[in-house]
């Protein structure tokens, strides 16, 4: 898919594919981790005047580390057993990790940690966090949905990313998703008219979730109810936050599970998490795919060596080496950069998950590498400190270059 018109919008912020082979399923089942509902004591406001896009950095700060307790979400506990992440015999050099620390403090950092072949070569906290606290994600979550898109396609309940979404989820019929592909939303390419402003209150991304929920629909349909198209399906990239809400009701619908209990399943488990996860519910009860996932720092590693590794067992076999590959190509705009499936794609064969005030983890294939952050930006998106971060990922790779 290269070549697309791109959103200047979009890419100020910073289908498509073939059916895959399933997988097989092992002859004993793994053990599952637990799901709850989590309540919060008195629900945060839903206003998009009162959006957490326009809280204070103090608010903000105690929010990202405590989403359970403003919003209603469904927990899930740790794994069993856990993956240990051994330390390195490796040790960047000092004045690497002394501009490490320099960016940590001048962005806002709350952590961030180093893998290297899967063990910690750097791990570091600020803003009074620590290594048993968890951050939330923003639209890192988005590449955890995507891999549950994976795993649906491995399981057989989504034939592939060629399915018509409305084959999947029928409520989109004669809405401008009709005629739109899985493989389309998963790579934000339907062609749908879509604001992203973090700034605006008045903007789709900041009035998604306060929509008056109907009864008996998801409230990602209901928003979707009114939207319009604006080009035809697979001929433009917008990013757009409302897609990958409906590709999580895709996976639900289809597997008939909630997000929670499926990366239950086929993340918290097979990776190793340590601390569980805690994601968030929308108005109607739905996960919300595209946001608001509450990981440990370790946790966001596990995920990016889970991706490394190649999710074997649990996504068909090449999968994040076409999800984390540009079937959007950004260039000649942005040359080297480009998307896939909910995973940001960067020069040098880079990927990674990103999310707004400052949530990162970035894989480095060749290198075996990944790097996770998390942060408490003091604006929601910011060239600077994304390219900064882009740069010290690269010296760190080039400091442990074998």
């Amino acid at each position: 898919m290269r070549g697309l018109w791109i959103s200047t919008a979009a890419l100020a912020l910073a289908g498509c594919a073939s059916t895959y082979d399933t997988v097989g399923t092992a002859s004993v089942a793994p053990a599952i981790p637990a799901v709850t509902q989590s309540m919060p004591a008195q629900m945060a406001s839903m206003d998009p005047n009162d959006s957490i896009l326009f809280w204070s950095d103090e608010r903000r700060s105690a929010a990202f580390r405590d989403m359970e307790g403003l919003f209603p979400g469904l927990e899930v506990a740790p794994a069993n057993p856990v993956r240990e992440l051994p330390r390195s015999a490796a040790v960047l050099p000092a004045a690497l990790q002394g501009d490490i620390r320099a960016y940590m403090a001048d962005t806002h950092a709350a952590g961030l940690m180093v893998l290297k072949d899967g063990q910690v070569v750097f791990e570091d906290y600020g803003l009074g966090f620590g290594p048993e606290g968890r951050w939330t994600s923003f639209s890192v979550a988005k590449s955890f949905t995507s891999t549950l898109l994976g795993a649906a396609i491995a399981d057989g309940a989504i034939e592939s990313v060629d399915t018509p979404v409305t084959a999947i989820v029928p409520a989109l019929a004669g809405t401008a998703y009709d005629g739109v592909t899985v493989g389309q939303v998963a790579t934000m390419t339907s062609g749908v008219a879509w604001n992203e402003d973090y700034t605006d209150p008045d903007s789709d991304v900041a009035k998604m979730l306060a929509i008056t929920p109907v009864a008996g629909e998801s409230q990602a349909v209901t928003y979707a109810r009114t939207l319009k198209r604006e080009a035809p399906a697979g001929s433009k990239w917008v990013y757009k936050t409302l897609e990958t809400n409906l590709l999580g009701l895709i996976v639900e619908q289809a597997t008939g599970k909630s997000l929670a209990a499926y990366a239950a399943e086929k993340i918290v488990e097979p990776a190793g998490f340590a601390g569980g996860l805690f994601w968030m519910q929308d108005l109607t009860g739905g996960n919300i795919g595209g946001c608001c996932l509450s990981l440990r720092l370790s946790d966001y590693a596990r995920m990016g060596q889970f991706a490394l590794e190649g999710g074997k067992g649990v996504v068909p076999d090449g999968w994040f080496a076409t999800a984390g590959s540009p079937l959007v190509d950004f260039a000649p705009e942005a040359p080297g950069f480009g998307y896939g499936y909910q995973w940001w794609t960067y020069p040098g064969a880079t990927y990674g998950a990103q999310g707004i005030f400052g949530q990162a983890i970035t894989i480095v294939p060749e290198e075996r590498l990944v790097v996770a952050v998390v942060s408490n930006w003091e604006t929601a998106t910011s060239r600077a400190n994304r390219e900064g971060f882009r740069a010290l990922v690269g010296r760190i790779g080039a400091a442990l270059d074998d």
